[in-house]
């Protein structure tokens, strides 16, 4: 396997700036997962990497060696994309050994790899079959089998299960992960879903607008989001923000805005960030925000709430909340028991707080 390294990476269409001094290492064995909304340029990052788009600035590495204008069939990579790319008119069999047939690789060879493949993949029973009889989920096993007989330096996933539906979505991620601890391989994936992301990376590179916000493993981006966007993008359900300003008094920041106000403790913002009248977005999970229960544990900080909807998933509880003119999530155990346009009382978890400059957008908490 290799290391893989982008460094000041630009890329251009024509006027249209689509990567914008793009920065990654990735290590050797090291499974990379690059997350972010549609248009954020991570596909045009890979495809630049596989070789099938031209950098305009900068320089790509794999193992040391500069391979800007190296040809895809010499840069030792295997690319998984995302409609499976399978030829119609061969079986299973004869996709997965194309490429090693056009190398005029030895037939035993082929054979021991293929076999070898499709017995990881538990795709023995297909090898004759064509790709139109096999199911979604089947077909993408092919298209990563025939990516691990080439036995590349580094392979490429380009958001790989974003046409199968949610029940083969997670079974593929299981296969994936399973795959990756077997052939301990390089790998890069692109996704925009954020639960990808975060069950299969060792790190993530999180993108918006052909820029690097944040890179870091997947609890590093949740507990500590290095900016609004990191922190709005990463964890499911959203984030809640609320708009307001600081206060300081006696040492001690207090947030505020016309519905609510709160004491912000010091091991949650330092004292040097928390000056009179800056403008702050608190941020506080759906997880984090502390609802009182009819006959349980009584809230430290109450705030005034009214419950506008439930939404019950299960074991766990949706609830749509509202402070004022404020609307907030909060995410509890199921059967709350409690009807639409109840007052509640809720505090927020300290020790999970974010706190963000409105104008930089940056993250200023602990």
């Amino acid at each position: 396997m290799a290391s893989v390294q982008f460094k000041g990476i630009v890329k251009k269409f024509k006027d249209n700036l689509v990567l914008n001094g793009v920065d990654v290492d990735i290590k050797d064995h090291e499974f990379v997962v690059i997350v972010g909304p549609s248009g954020c340029g991570k596909t045009t990052l890979l495809r630049m990497l596989a070789g099938l788009e031209e950098v305009t600035d900068g320089d790509i590495l794999i193992d040391g060696l500069r391979v800007n204008e190296l040809h895809p069939s010499k840069r030792q990579i295997a690319m998984v994309f995302q409609d499976y790319a399978l030829y119609p008119h061969m079986t299973v069999e004869e996709n997965m050994s194309f490429a090693l047939r056009l190398k005029k690789t030895d037939r035993t060879e082929i054979d021991a790899r293929v076999s070898e493949a499709a017995a990881i993949l538990q795709l023995q029973k297909f090898l004759k079959r064509m790709p139109k009889q096999l199911s979604g989920g089947q077909r993408q096993r092919v298209a990563i089998g025939r990516a691990i007989v080439r036995k590349p330096k580094v392979f490429l996933f380009d958001e790989p299960l974003s046409n199968l539906d949610a029940k083969l979505r997670e079974e593929m991620r299981v296969e994936i992960a399973k795959l990756y601890q077997r052939l301990n391989a390089t790998i890069l994936y692109v996704t925009h879903d954020q639960v990808e992301a975060m069950t299969l990376a060792g790190r993530i590179v999180i993108m918006n607008h052909g820029i690097v916000q944040q890179v870091g493993s997947p609890i590093e981006v949740y507990r500590k989001p290095c900016n609004l966007f990191v922190a709005g993008f990463i964890g499911s359900p959203t984030m809640n923000f609320l708009s307001g300003r600081l206060a300081t008094a006696d040492g001690v920041a207090l947030f505020s805005n016309e519905f609510l106000e709160l004491p912000i403790p010091a091991y949650v913002l330092p004292q040097k960030e928390a000056q009179d009248g800056r403008e702050v977005i608190l941020g506080i999970r759906p997880d984090d925000v502390l609802v009182e229960r009819p006959g349980g544990d009584k809230c430290s900080c109450k705030i005034a709430a009214v419950l506008e909807v439930c939404e019950l998933l299960g074991h766990r509880e949706n609830l749509y909340l509202k402070v004022g003119a404020q609307r907030l999530l909060a995410t509890v155990e199921a059967f709350f028991n409690r009807s639409p346009g109840s007052a509640v009382s809720l505090c927020f978890n300290y020790q999970n707080m974010h706190v963000f400059d409105k104008a930089t957008e940056r993250r200023i908490s602990e």
